[in-house]
């Protein structure tokens, strides 16, 4: 059974994103989440309806705060490249960045701040060394347009693609210990975990890390 199909959300029977699927896996029940870049609140609304968190997020754009607030989310306006640094040490048990590290101007930064603020920090983005992305590049020349990188060059939001590989590299130079990661193709079909680094970077289109600090103890479970 691939992720998509294993989780629906209840407001309208709304199959959610494969990758808030995954997160939902990694976060305990109950937990205290801080979702940044949250957009219209999805993930939010899934880790409170199957894990009862107790949820607060953060978005950018005025509109999509407004549709947070308006379904009962407690959602502030703020930018994650500017505004993290107000938030204390672990107050929160996650804090969680989907699909919007490649938006941010300062990864590294940002990645540090959530590894400040969270016990666990939990990141997906996607693969920017996938092989169709590869393939476009080397025959056609020109930035890649796919399913998950759908604008054009000049239209994309995205500042700082990267790969898989280029991810772990950027754990490792933010003292971010790895505790799970897992790589999906579109249809939410996990590769086999025996798979090198190499071929999930080659394979996965997309790819969701679990993440702790490595210069804080173990959080307990």
């Amino acid at each position: 059974m691939s992720a998509s199909d294993e989780l629906q959300l209840i407001g309208g029977g709304k199959t959610p994103r494969v990758d808030h699927v995954l997160i939902a896996e990694m976060v305990e029940a109950g937990a205290r989440v801080l979702d940044v870049g949250c957009g219209d609140g999805e993930l939010l609304q899934l880790l409170a309806e199957r894990k009862g968190v107790d949820g607060r997020g953060v978005e950018l754009e005025r509109d999509k705060v407004n549709a947070c607030v308006a379904h009962g989310l407690a959602v502030v306006q703020g930018d994650a490249d500017h505004d993290l640094d107000n938030y204390p040490d672990q107050a929160f048990d996650y804090a969680i960045l989907s699909l919007t590290i490649q938006a941010t101007r300062q990864p590294k930064t940002v990645l540090e701040n959530l590894l400040r603020i969270g016990r666990r920090v939990i990141v997906s983005f996607p693969n920017f060394g996938h092989w169709q992305v590869r393939t476009g590049l080397l025959f056609g020349g020109r930035m890649p347009v796919t399913d998950n990188l759908p604008d054009l060059w000049y239209l994309t939001p995205n500042a700082h693609l990267c790969t898989i590989r280029d991810f772990a590299d950027l754990c490792e130079r933010a003292h971010a210990e790895v505790e799970q990661a897992v790589a999906f193709n579109a249809y939410g079909t996990r590769l086999p975990i025996k798979w090198s680094l190499s071929m999930q970077n080659l394979f996965g289109e997309k790819a969701v890390f679990l993440l702790r600090s490595s210069a804080r103890p173990a959080p307990g479970r």
